[in-house]
C-alpha cells in the first residue's frame, strides 16, 4: 500500500515538475526532488528509469544548475511568495510576512551561494 502512495505522489509531483518546465510560474526542482524521493522509495526500477531521464538531469541540483535555471526558479519563487505576502498584508496578518520573508531571503541566499552554477 505505501509503495502505491509513493508511486502516486511522485507521478503527480513528475507532472507538476514538467508543467513547470512550461511554465515559469511553477518551480520545477521541488517537484521533480519529491518525485525522485518517492520513486527511490517505491521501486528501485522506478528510481533507475527517472534517474535517467533528461527532467532529473537537468535539474539535478547536487551537479549544479545552470545561471539560467537558477534565474528562473528565483523569480517564479519569487512571484508566488509575493502574492503570499500581498494577501496576507491586505489580511493584516503581520507574523506571516514575516516568517515569508525570512523563507524568501534563506531561499534567496540557498540559490545565490549554495548551489553551484554550472
Amino acid at each position: 500500500m505505501r509503495k502505491i502512495l509513493y508511486i502516486m505522489i511522485g507521478c503527480i509531483s513528475l507532472g507538476l515538475g514538467i508543467i513547470g518546465v512550461i511554465l515559469p510560474i511553477l518551480p520545477t526542482v521541488p517537484f521533480v526532488l519529491l518525485a525522485a524521493f518517492c520513486f527511490a522509495k517505491s521501486s528501485e526500477k522506478l528510481d533507475g528509469w527517472f534517474k535517467n531521464t533528461k527532467l532529473y538531469k537537468e535539474n539535478n541540483v547536487k551537479n549544479g544548475m545552470t545561471k539560467r535555471a537558477k534565474v528562473r526558479i528565483m523569480c517564479s519563487v519569487t512571484l508566488l511568495m509575493s502574492i503570499g505576502f500581498i494577501m496576507m498584508g491586505l489580511k493584516g496578518i503581520v507574523v506571516g510576512n514575516i516568517v515569508l520573508l525570512i523563507v524568501w531571503i534563506f531561499h534567496m541566499v540557498y540559490f545565490t551561494f549554495g548551489v553551484r552554477t554550472v
